[in-house]
């Protein structure tokens, strides 16, 4: 048995799988998921939904700051995790159903295991998405941090494991290409990760009108200024910092690491990406996001 294949055989201690989707163990339960088809979904109830690592924090707090005015203001000092949920890892076991509108979630779901409501255009979703290199570097680094995911030894083993969709939740083009072929089935705004990074004022405005959010301009400016990247990172309560030990391991780096566009380019190697492209950059064309790879290639 090669080195990758003992990682993936490993994973049976991490993860397990339930209709075609990797959860990580102890966070979730099968049967938990299944309920989620019967969750009755609000027409104010907002999800933002991602692929691991593609934005899903900053999405999450730019959520927050345009519907908590005391998290704009800094007059509550509320953990982002409470403001804006995890749907299917509840283990904090919230109330979710008397929770009061507008409710805010995250999820890392696949289109076909969110509520059956959603699916029929109640409620609305905001579909943040990142180009796919950058994504499984910044995956690599992340699963070395966090306590429930599987230590994998090198860079390569685990870009291995990524394209044969073996990463929890699974594909990464099996989730965006499901989530966009279905569009039609949700109230959805499709975003970039590198348009949030490049024009940040322009994404917000774009959010509040999904939303039919109506901020007033010093409401819009400090929303900007406080979901900037380096002023998300100095924040206990939008960078996970005070997740306990369960969780993630101290000492091993943070929740927000870099947040920048073309980081793979300081982990792949050659070979690594020509091998990434083989898998990934054919299937890509049928997808509608022109994803920027190198910060450089906007200037």
């Amino acid at each position: 048995m090669s080195e990758t294949e003992q990682t993936m055989e490993q994973s049976n201690k991490y993860m397990f799988k339930h209709k075609g989707t990797y959860f990580a163990q102890n966070t979730t339960t099968a049967e938990y998921i299944d309920s989620l088809e019967d969750f009755e979904i609000r027409d104010s109830d907002v999800f933002v939904v991602t692929y691991p690592k593609s934005g899903t924090v900053w999405s999450q707090n730019i959520l927050s700051l345009i519907y908590h005015e005391g998290h704009r203001d800094g007059t509550e000092n509320i953990n982002l995790i409470h403001r804006v949920p995890w749907l299917e890892y509840n283990l904090r076991n919230v109330d979710y159903v008397n929770r009061p509108s507008p409710r805010l979630f995250a999820t890392h779901l696949p289109y076909n295991l969110v509520p059956r409501d959603l699916r029929n255009r109640r409620g609305k979703v905001i579909y943040v998405a990142r180009n796919p290199k950058d994504v499984v570097v910044s995956y690599f680094h992340f699963s070395n941090l966090v306590v429930s995911l599987e230590k994998v030894p090198d860079f390569n083993s685990f870009l291995e494991k990524f394209l044969a969709g073996k990463a929890s939740p699974g594909s990464w083009l099996d989730h965006i290409g499901g989530w966009f072929t279905h569009r039609d089935d949700f109230n959805i705004l499709f975003l970039t990760f590198e348009e949030m990074k490049n024009d940040l004022r322009g994404a917000v405005l774009k959010i509040c009108k999904f939303l039919g959010k109506q901020l007033t301009g010093k409401e819009l400016d400090t929303v900007v200024e406080m979901a900037s990247f380096d002023n998300m990172k100095r924040d206990a309560r939008a960078n996970y910092e005070n997740m306990p030990e369960s969780v993630l391991e101290r000492g091993k780096g943070h929740f927000l690491r870099k947040g920048t566009i073309g980081d793979w380019k300081n982990t792949m190697t050659v070979a690594q990406s020509e091998r990434f492209d083989s898998v990934f950059k054919g299937k890509m064309k049928e997808l509608p996001f022109q994803f920027i790879w190198d910060i450089h290639e906007d200037l």
